[in-house]
C-alpha cells in the first residue's frame, strides 16, 4: 500500500487559477487536491469535509478577504497555508502580512504571458506546498509582549559595542525574528539577522518589525556599524557578513554564489560572526526548513560563543534547529518566548 498523499484545498474565487493550481498539483502523485472553491465560506465547509493537509489561498476575493480568513483559521483551524496571489503594489505589503499571520509560503501568480510562465509556476507551487505540509503553524501564534522590567532584570546596559547577537531563520520565522526582536531592551546589544524570504519582502519586513518594540531594525546597507540597540535586516539576494573594524563591528553585503541553497544564507553569517567576533557573540537559529544555519552555529559554538536553538514544540518547522542540534553546535535549546531573556543573560555571561 503505497504512502498516503498530501491532501490539499484550493481556495481562490478565480476558476482560470482554480483550475490551474489543482492540475498543475494533481501532476504530482505525492499531492492530492480534495477540492477547489471560490470563497472562504465555501473553504470552512471544504475544511470539515476533506480535512486538508495544506491550503492554497488567494488574497483578493468576495464575501471574506483572504487576511481576515488566515486570521480565523489560524485562531480556530490551523493549517499550513501557501499565499498564491498577484504580489504587486499593494500585494506585496499585503502578503508581508499573511506570512506575519501564519502563512508558511508565497507564491506569486504571473502577472504577464501565462504559457510563458507555467513552468515555473508549477515548479514552485508544488515545491512549496510539499514544504509546506511539513510545518506546523501555530495556533493564534501569540506574539511575546516587550516586558521592560524582565528584560532590564536579564542583562544590564550595553554600552559596549563588543558583543553582537546572531539570528537566523526561514520558514515561520517572520512570526519568530518578530517575537525575538518585541522582547528585546532598547540598549540590547546589536543585532544582525538572516530571514530567507523574496527579495522585495526585506525592506518591509524591516520596518514592520522596526516598529515592535525598543530597538531599532532596518534593511542593513554595505558597511552599516553593527549598534547597541539596533539590528541589521540581510537585504533579499544577498550575503551579510559580520567583519571587525576595530573596536566595532561592521557588515559587509556581496552577491556571491548561493550558500546551503541560499543567499543570503545563515551558514554565511554565522560562519563569519565565528571569525570577527568568537566568543563576543550569542548565535540564535529559529524555525525552518532545511540545514541552512548547522554548519555555522558550530563554527560559532566551537569559537568560544554561547548558542541558542528554537525548540521542536514552537517552530513552525524544525528543520534547522534540528541540524544544528545534531551537530553539536548547540548549547541551549528554547522555547520561543524565552530566547530574547536567554540571549542577553548569554551576553551578559560573555
Amino acid at each position: 500500500m503505497g504512502a498516503r498523499r498530501t491532501r490539499v484545498l484550493v481556495v481562490d474565487d478565480s476558476a482560470l487559477f482554480r483550475t490551474l493550481v489543482s492540475e498543475t498539483l494533481a501532476t504530482d502523485p505525492e499531492l492530492e487536491v480534495v477540492a477547489a472553491v471560490p470563497d472562504p465560506q465555501a473553504a470552512w465547509a471544504a475544511i470539515k469535509a476533506h480535512q486538508p493537509d495544506v491550503l492554497t489561498l488567494d488574497i483578493e476575493m468576495p464575501r471574506m478577504d483572504g487576511l481576515t480568513f488566515l486570521d480565523l483559521l489560524m485562531a480556530n483551524h490551523p493549517l499550513p497555508v501557501v499565499l498564491v496571489s498577484s504580489l504587486t503594489g499593494r500585494g506585496d505589503d499585503i502578503a508581508l502580512r499573511a506570512l506575519q499571520q501564519g502563512a508558511i509560503e508565497v507564491v506569486q501568480k504571473p502577472t504577464t504571458d501565462l504559457a510563458e510562465s507555467y513552468t515555473a509556476l508549477a515548479h514552485e507551487l508544488i515545491s512549496k506546498v510539499k514544504e509546506a505540509a511539513l510545518a506546523r503553524p501555530r495556533r493564534g501564534a501569540p506574539r511575546a509582549a516587550l516586558d521592560p522590567t524582565a528584560a532590564a532584570r536579564a542583562a544590564p546596559t550595553f554600552r559596549s559595542t563588543r558583543m553582537v547577537i546572531a539570528v537566523g531563520a526561514s520558514t515561520g520565522g517572520t512570526e519568530a525574528v518578530a517575537t525575538l526582536i518585541a522582547g528585546l531592551p532598547a540598549e540590547s546589544p546589536g543585532l544582525v539577522i538572516v530571514q530567507h524570504m523574496l527579495t522585495r519582502f526585506t525592506a518591509p519586513f524591516a520596518q514592520r518589525l522596526d516598529g515592535l518594540g525598543a530597538v531599532r531594525v532596518r534593511e542593513a546597507r554595505d558597511g552599516d556599524r553593527v549598534l547597541v540597540g539596533h539590528a541589521l535586516l540581510a537585504p533579499g539576494g544577498r550575503h551579510l557578513r559580520l567583519r571587525r573594524d576595530g573596536a566595532q563591528y561592521l557588515v559587509r553585503l556581496d552577491d556571491a554564489e548561493p550558500v546551503s541553497g541560499h543567499r543570503p544564507s545563515v551558514d554565511v553569517l554565522f560562519e563569519s560572526c565565528a571569525v570577527a567576533a568568537g566568543r563576543n557573540a550569542v548565535g540564535v537559529i529559529l524555525t525552518g526548513m532545511g540545514a541552512d544555519g548547522a554548519v555555522g552555529m558550530k563554527a560559532m559554538h566551537d569559537a568560544g560563543a554561547r548558542t541558542l536553538a528554537q525548540d521542536e514544540k514552537t517552530c513552525v518547522v524544525f528543520g534547522m534547529p534540528k541540524e544544528a542540534i545534531a551537530r553539536g553546535g548547540v548549547d541551549q535549546i528554547l522555547p520561543l518566548e524565552g530566547l530574547a531573556a536567554a540571549a542577553l543573560v548569554a551576553a551578559r555571561g560573555s
